[in-house]
């Protein structure tokens, strides 16, 4: 086996395209999607990094530690960090987010099990909402205003993305992001994740974390109001819509034994939903926002 010595080298392939949300679609102003693709692809360089087979903790952390000190000049360049950087300098951005990623990149190297829901949004914290927050500031739009609605929603994001994926984290990482309390509450197992087929105590577990999704989405659902960029307020519509129909679908389906993502038609047809919805309620978001202003004072 061959030494790996660079991110580059531990590439999957994977793009942004292969994402099972979108990630910088053609809603998004061309002027910002540059330093979303930047963002998106030094994030998947890292993640690449914690899901590399071959590779051991140790040197996992040093792969990141060495994608961080290329970033934020610590270190020699990395051309996975580069385009980034340059985009980060253009704007005037810090490279906290990018930075929090590769925290939640150790984590993955370090840890493979959760011991409750609060455990799992710590790492939400760090792999999931820095995410948003990018590209919010990308487009230069409020923190105190968006920055909890997008966390609820980047969080939720990624236990679906957890629970669809579940069986092959836990076959091909062995890393199980189902919390062990709720295993414990409802009699699974995590050898259950080995298995063709959820058991009744296993979908138990999954119906309960995807509740636990939509209420996550249901006090995020807010956020497209409270955007003033209208393109980015129609993407996480879509994004939002997406995420309760999928959230829904882990209620009734087995991500062991059945997709619970759809087919592309009905995946546009789900986001155009959400963008209509939103410009509908898009004369009117000044009550929102006063709302929101109000809770944030409170």
């Amino acid at each position: 086996m061959s030494t790996l010595e660079s991110a580059t080298a531990t590439r999957s392939g994977k793009g942004h395209r292969d994402e099972n949300f979108p990630v910088a679609s053609h809603l998004i102003h061309p002027r910002h999607r540059g330093a979303i693709l930047a963002f998106y692809n030094f994030v998947r360089a890292g993640d690449d990094v914690a899901d590399h087979a071959e590779l051991s903790p140790e040197r996992k952390i040093a792969l990141l530690d060495s994608l961080a000190d290329s970033l934020t000049g610590a270190g020699p360049s990395d051309p996975e960090a580069e385009p980034l950087k340059r985009e980060l300098a253009a704007r005037g951005l810090p490279p906290r987010h990018a930075l929090e990623l590769l925290d939640a990149f150790r984590m993955d190297a370090r840890k493979s099990r959760y011991a409750d829901w609060d455990e799992l949004i710590h790492y939400c914290r760090f792999s999931a909402m820095p995410v948003g927050r990018f590209v919010l500031d990308v487009h230069g739009e409020d923190p105190a205003r968006v920055y909890g609605a997008s966390d609820a929603i980047c969080a939720a994001l990624q236990v679906i993305n957890h629970l669809q994926d579940c069986g092959k984290d836990y076959a091909a990482l062995d890393r199980v992001y189902l919390p062990q309390d709720c295993l414990d509450r409802h009699g699974a197992t995590v050898a259950m994740l080995g298995e063709a087929k959820a058991p009744p105590q296993l979908r138990a577990v999954i119906r309960e974390l995807a509740q636990r999704c939509l209420d996550l989405l249901d006090e995020g659902a807010v956020l497209p109001d409270l955007i003033d960029d209208l393109r980015l307020s129609l993407e996480i519509a879509a994004i939002h819509r997406l995420a309760v129909v999928l959230s829904r679908g882990l209620l009734e389906r087995d991500p062991l034994s059945e997709k619970v993502h759809h087919g592309k038609a009905a995946f546009a047809l789900t986001a155009l939903g959400g963008v209509a919805a939103t410009l509908a309620r898009r004369p009117f978001r000044g009550r929102t926002i006063r709302a929101a202003a109000q809770g944030i004072r409170s």
